[in-house]
């Protein structure tokens, strides 16, 4: 799956950026390439933190569970 990142660069020269589909995952970098490298790293962290999140609030309840293409 592919996920835009809105990106600024701050007065000190870092690129910044924050993913429009999961707005929990902000990185920064040095460069453009750094930047991505530690988005990806970021969206995937918070959609694990996400997940862990969710199974908490329902776990020992009585739940159906399916998945959804999008």
């Amino acid at each position: 799956m592919k996920y835009s990142v809105v990106i600024e660069k701050d007065d000190n020269g870092w690129y910044v950026g924050q993913c429009c589909e999961v707005p929990s995952a902000m990185s920064q970098g040095k460069t453009l390439k750094e930047l991505m490298a530690n988005m990806k790293e970021a969206i995937e962290l918070a959609i694990l933190c996400q997940k862990e999140e969710t199974r908490e609030k329902y776990r020992g309840r009585k739940v159906l569970h399916r998945n959804v293409s999008v």
